[in-house]
């Protein structure tokens, strides 16, 4: 099979690549390189492999791409809480006009998608496992933390319109907390983050008072779900959560994490409005954040083999060696 990948340079996009590389799949992937790195794909030297650098919002460009493809894995997307913040029209435009493009053109053609789709449509839910089903509970609209909840929602809302209205072929995940390899702290993603922090000899920083419940989810799990997820026929009109159910506050993260470097580290902890700034009015934290993967479990038996520990030792391994 053909598969095009859009944010095929992105830190799941890149594991991804890889990951339908090794079951025979030839791979295109797109990148306008905002986010995305080409460090990233740098080592994949298949000659079923190309990269493209250009924006999903070229329409010429993306219409040639899709037509050549038999599936598109779309992860092209603004992400990161700071980013968000810190690019809020930018994003909404990309997220939302870009999600339109690939879409329009996956119609035309009659090609099957597959769009990547995050927790961050829950909202600010109870402490509870999100269902895929569950209502949505988000912030005021001027708290721009959301638009990024809201364009993500929409981009759910449009493929699957396109599933009922026009019987395109559509497979929608929501990742939760994905974290491995390449992944980098630069915009917000707290597990990198914590590691280059320690591995510094510098503070681990927590924002808040680190009593924020997450789950992680280890990459090679994730996009193993996902090539499975694409190829299911069960699977098609559907949403589903990816990520792994095992909670850990951030506070026992960095605990965790200071542990793994095995160094001497602080764990400082600082208020959220000191460390967002100017951008403290636009941010909202979330407490709790946890997937039911049960629907998963149930089509594809999955069950994530990486726990927190082993993830962590992944990672700090990783930074040390790329050191």
């Amino acid at each position: 099979m053909r598969a095009l990948v859009t944010g095929g340079a992105g830190f799941i996009g890149s594991h991804l690549c890889e990951e339908l590389l090794r079951r025979g799949f030839k791979v295109t992937a797109i990148d306008d390189l905002s986010t995305g790195d080409m460090k990233n794909i740098r080592d994949i030297k298949d000659k079923n492999f190309k990269f493209v650098k250009g924006t999903i919002l070229n329409q010429k460009l993306m219409g040639r791409l899709i037509k050549d493809c038999d599936i598109v894995y779309h992860l092209a997307a603004a992400v990161g809480v700071r980013y968000i913040l810190d690019h809020t029209l930018s994003s909404l435009i990309t997220n939302v006009e870009g999600t339109k493009v690939v879409l329009e053109f996956a119609d035309k053609y009659h090609k099957k998608v597959f769009l990547a789709s995050t927790s961050e449509v829950y909202g600010k839910h109870v402490c509870a496992p999100f269902r895929e089903e569950d209502d949505r509970v988000l912030g005021c609209t001027s708290v721009n933390r959301w638009s990024y909840s809201d364009a993500k929602a929409i981009d759910e809302v449009m493929a699957l319109a396109y599933a009922k209205e026009r019987k395109l072929r559509v497979v929608i995940a929501r990742f939760f907390n994905t974290v491995g390899p390449r992944q980098t702290g630069r915009y917000g993603m707290v597990l990198p983050r914590f590691v280059l922090e320690a591995l510094s000899n510098k503070p681990i920083v927590v924002y808040g008072d680190g009593s924020q419940v997450r789950s992680f989810a280890y990459i090679d799990d994730v996009v193993k779900a996902v090539v499975d997820l694409s190829l299911a026929k069960k699977a098609e009109g559907e949403i589903f959560n990816v990520g792994n159910d095992k909670p850990i506050t951030i506070k026992e993260l960095a605990e965790k994490v200071r542990s793994a470097t095995r160094l001497k580290c602080a764990i400082k902890y600082v208020s959220f409005k000191e460390a967002f700034g100017k951008r403290y009015a636009d941010f909202e934290e979330i407490e709790c954040r946890l997937p039911d993967i049960s629907k998963l479990r149930r089509l594809l038996k999955y069950s994530p083999v990486h726990d927190t520990d082993s993830i962590i030792e992944n990672i700090v391994k990783y930074c040390r060696k790329k050191d």
